[in-house]
């Protein structure tokens, strides 16, 4: 790999039985860099990024390729309620991840979290009284979610549509979040979703994936002046425009 290069994947297959679900996917990933996968549902772009985490789902093996990374990563994952822990407070799930990830002591562990916690916005009412998942709202479950594939340390942060099940104003906060710890943090981030709009806001390069291929890749202001692929033109022309308003200037 590049001296800059903290994520090489180099023609990645993976299947089922004999079903063929990714089909020769290459990208690479620099320090500090955004990358988007996009693509509809079932166009291989989950299944790419728990590749690179090592979490296959049971039954799909990778049937060729290499991926290769010399840092660690963490990822963020679509549902953040199935994701957390219903029977363990949320400040203690973050403060168990500390103290087994980075060594340190459980008091310590603790004042981490929180410092976690509130870089990440919520509320300061979790230093008195620690809740539960269902105690909390998803756009919050989402941030414990963030805290704790944050608190691993990780060089390359795996995104797998964390906005998607949550309404746009929650969206917009959550991406803001990201992309500011991003800059303060300074690691890298694969961002798998199907909606273009949030994937260009986002990332500095983008791959469209459709039926597990990559039809087009290019940096994120060059795909979105001169689509090339078909399919990357259909998924700009399903992003909705605003609507003009009534009284609004010419």
């Amino acid at each position: 790999m590049a001296a800059n290069t903290v994520l090489q994947v180099e023609a990645l297959s993976l299947a089922a039985k004999s079903k063929k679900l990714v089909d020769n996917v290459s990208f690479s990933l620099g320090k500090g860099e955004s990358l988007g996968l996009v693509g509809e549902s079932g166009s291989g772009k989950s299944l790419t990024l728990r590749a690179v985490l090592g979490l296959l789902p049971r039954g799909i093996e990778q049937t060729g390729g290499v991926i290769k990374s010399d840092v660690s990563s963490a990822m963020v994952f679509q549902d953040p309620r199935g994701a957390l822990d219903p029977l363990c407070p949320v400040v203690a799930q973050v403060a168990e991840v500390i103290y087994y990830r980075q060594k340190v002591g459980r008091k310590a562990s603790r004042i981490q979290a929180l410092e976690l916690l509130e870089m990440l916005g919520l509320p300061d009412s979790l230093k008195r009284s620690d809740r539960y998942p269902s105690q909390l709202s998803g756009g919050q479950c989402q941030r414990i979610v963030i805290a704790m594939a944050l608190a691993c340390k990780p060089g390359i942060l795996l995104c797998d549509e964390p906005t998607t099940a949550l309404d746009v104003t929650v969206q917009r906060q959550i991406i803001e979040t990201i992309t500011s710890l991003q800059r303060e943090l300074g690691f890298a981030m694969v961002f798998v979703t199907h909606n273009l709009a949030i994937a260009a806001a986002l990332c500095s390069k983008l791959c469209v994936m459709k039926e597990g291929q990559i039809v087009e890749h290019d940096d994120t202001l060059s795909l979105l002046q001169n689509p090339t692929n078909p399919y990357t033109r259909m998924l700009l022309d399903s992003v909705l425009p605003l609507p003009e308003l009534e009284g609004s200037e010419e």
